[in-house]
């Protein structure tokens, strides 16, 4: 059934004729850029949005992915962090930062002669919060993934047929999602979180998330940010902050053993969180979206 589906893929694409790939070096674009330029060649483009969101070694690695499996991949700036809507963090956060990234990709594709824009959602990203995927209605971007049927588990399958080294990569969110909605996001809580993370992923733990929680008690000028948030409001010091640790249950054990959680602390403390916990229910997705509309029944929150 893969097999089949990955020949719907091709299909599809042929249909388009040519398409520029929303690309992010996760599971879903690196499998989607790979295929359509098999199937395309010069007629795709992959095209990654650089952003604060984005972590350093993310791109990096995209980039690199490229290179190794011989897809041109395009650098955009996006600016979503001039947008008070998206400093806010509202629920529908993702919306924002969507709707900026395809406000950028539309006229490229105009200009460059690419009939289609597309990007990875899967069919198993059905039912999920997913608000981006209505900035992608809006724009009339293609989801190929998901309308030839392709599920997660089977991308994965496939990519591993193919020798992507994506394939059993874990899910991986923008920074952004590490923040607590209504706590605005900056870009310098975001590079307190790229830091943080680094750290336990330099230690060897393979599933990683530090969510960045505003504490009281702050100056009134270093608090949470007020809404609506400005981009000149939005480069003030962020006030004292507490990480919450997330690893993956079965790194837990390695975590709390030998001194690790004590070394990690000190570390992050180092990064300017004044106070560092661990989770210990451990990474799942979407743990800031608990209790909001964004984990409504049935839905996968992702992040």
């Amino acid at each position: 059934m893969p097999d089949e589906k990955l020949e719907a893929l091709r299909a599809r694409l042929r249909e388009y004729g040519s398409c520029l790939i929303a690309y992010s070096g996760g599971v879903d674009s690196v499998f989607l850029a790979v295929v359509a330029h098999q199937t395309l060649g010069e007629r795709a483009l992959a095209v990654i949005a650089d952003s604060p969101s984005l972590p350093r070694q993310e791109l990096a690695e995209a980039l690199e992915l490229g290179r190794r499996f011989g897809f041109p991949v395009r650098v955009v700036r996006t600016r979503e962090f001039e947008n008070p809507n998206y400093l806010a963090n509202p629920i529908d956060r993702c919306y924002f930062c969507k709707t900026e990234l395809f406000d950028v990709l539309v006229p490229l594709a105009r200009a460059e002669g690419f009939a289609v824009i597309v990007y990875g959602e899967n069919a198993s990203d059905v039912g999920d919060w997913r608000p981006g995927a209505r900035a992608a209605a809006e724009h009339q971007v293609r989801a190929p993934l998901k309308e030839v049927g392709l599920t997660k588990s089977e991308i994965r399958a496939l990519s591993a047929a193919m020798g992507l080294p994506t394939a059993d990569k874990p899910q991986m969110a923008c920074l952004s999602s590490r923040v607590p909605y209504g706590e605005a996001v900056t870009p310098e809580k975001l590079r307190m979180i790229e830091a943080a993370e680094a750290v336990l992923r330099g230690l060897g733990f393979r599933d990683v998330r530090v969510r960045h929680h505003e504490l009281p008690g702050a100056a009134p000028e270093a608090r949470a940010l007020p809404t609506p948030v400005s981009a000149e409001t939005a480069g003030r010091r962020p006030g004292p902050a507490l990480a919450r640790i997330e690893v993956g249950p079965d790194e837990l054990p390695r975590f709390l053993a030998d001194g690790v959680a004590l070394r990690v602390a000190e570390a992050l403390k180092q990064i300017g969180y004044a106070h560092v916990t661990v989770d210990l229910q451990g990474y799942r997705r979407g743990s800031l979206n608990e209790g909001t509309p964004a984990a409504g029944p049935g839905r996968k929150p992702v992040g």
